[in-house]
């Protein structure tokens, strides 16, 4: 068989291991593998009319120029945040502007060029890997009768029908390091420390990274909070702090209490606004009403920096494989999952049908804003 791969929307530590234990194992088996490159802007961009002209947009994947891939973080292949079912005017590509493609308000729908692709290039089934808008997508093909296995990754965590994504212990065990690490600088100056963490809609990466390393107070999407009531609290744990500091983690799409998230005018192809900024409103806030000064900082992109640890290697190279099972039967239509400890699959569309939220009534106290464990007989190892 001739499988693809790609990797769309944000880049993850695991990727890279993913993407080189599928060639070795298939090139094992007998299979071709081709990359798309940047996502989804691979199969998109690729000039029917002109291949010579398309080589930017694939790649083919070997034992040798995957061998080494697996030591780093990041995408070997590139990634985008590409939706070719809502592509807007000014990115379709220039080749496609004459062709009469379904038209909303505001996109064109370019799937039928994305399966004319496939088929030109002999693909017999595809592999994507990301979160829910890559693997929506994904499911999209495969409504059109495309055959598709999807592998979940979001440091997040929170794809719908999996217990794990690639990318988010990597980015948990990065976050406790940097906020311990910036201890320091808020002992030795006696501040409120804010760390804002990525994380739009599900406050899990927020929430464990709290937990884990034992800050005062942590402020999640799920519930708007109270900027003076944080004040008070953050207050009392800086005087109780035998070094005078106190520390907040908070989730990017957090808000308070009758208020929306903070994000830019600009939306992604998925129509997702840019995030970012609830860290600095917050830090504004704390300093005017208590008159203490405030550290902020913004992880971002560090929490998804470098090279995966032992555990997103581990699940990296096993999703891999149980995509390469999932095909070698021809069971397409699938997503590899991790579900209550134990690998298995779900049909390729779960991603789309509902929402990975923190079980605020099992993990979180409402009235504190921290991190609260009320009983762990039963739940996954990431509590969530």
């Amino acid at each position: 068989m001739r499988i693809g791969i790609l990797t769309g929307g944000g880049d993850v530590p695991g990727l890279n291991p993913c993407i080189k234990s599928l060639v070795y194992r298939a090139i094992d088996e007998g299979h071709e593998v081709i990359g798309f490159r940047r996502g989804w802007w691979g199969p998109l961009n690729y000039n029917l009319d002109d291949p010579e002209a398309s080589v930017d947009c694939i790649t083919p994947l070997t034992k040798q120029n995957t061998r080494k891939i697996d030591r780093s973080g990041g995408t070997f292949l590139h990634t985008s945040r590409t939706n070719p079912g809502k592509t807007s005017p000014q990115n379709v590509p220039e080749f496609l502007k004459d062709t009469d493609f379904k038209k909303t308000a505001k996109s064109y729908d370019l799937t039928p060029h994305v399966l004319k692709v496939l088929e030109h290039l002999e693909i017999d089934t595809l592999v994507p890997i990301g979160g829910d808008d890559t693997l929506g997508y994904g499911a999209r093909l495969h409504d059109e009768g495309f055959p598709i296995v999807a592998i979940p990754k979001t440091m997040d965590n929170d794809v719908y029908g999996t217990d794990y994504c690639l990318g988010f212990s990597t980015a948990i065990s990065r976050s406790v390091q940097i906020i311990h690490q910036l201890r320091t600088p808020a002992g030795s100056h006696e501040r409120i420390a804010i760390f804002e963490l990525f994380g739009r809609y599900s406050g899990q990466t927020a929430l464990i990274s709290a937990y884990l390393a034992g800050v005062d107070r942590c402020i999640i999407p799920e519930v708007p909070f109270d900027t003076n009531k944080l004040s008070d609290l953050l207050v009392e744990d800086r005087d109780a702090n035998p070094s005078n500091y106190a520390v907040v983690v908070i989730s990017e799409g957090a808000r308070i209490i009758g208020g929306e998230m903070v994000q830019s005018d600009t939306s992604d192809a998925f129509g997702h606004k840019k995030l970012g900024g609830i860290g600095v409103f917050l830090a504004e806030s704390i300093k005017q009403i208590t008159g203490i000064k405030t550290m902020n900082q913004r992880l971002a992109y560090l929490m998804r920096s470098g090279a995966p640890d032992s555990l997103d290697l581990m699940v990296a190279s096993t999703f891999a494989n149980m995509a390469l099972d999932v095909i070698s039967r021809r069971n397409f239509g699938q997503m590899i999952a991790l579900q209550d400890g134990l690998y298995t699959y779900v049909p390729a569309d779960t991603p789309v049908l509902g929402v990975r939220e923190v079980d605020v009534d099992e993990l979180y106290d409402v009235e504190t804003y921290r991190p609260k464990l009320r009983k762990a007989r039963g739940k996954p190892m990431f509590l969530y």
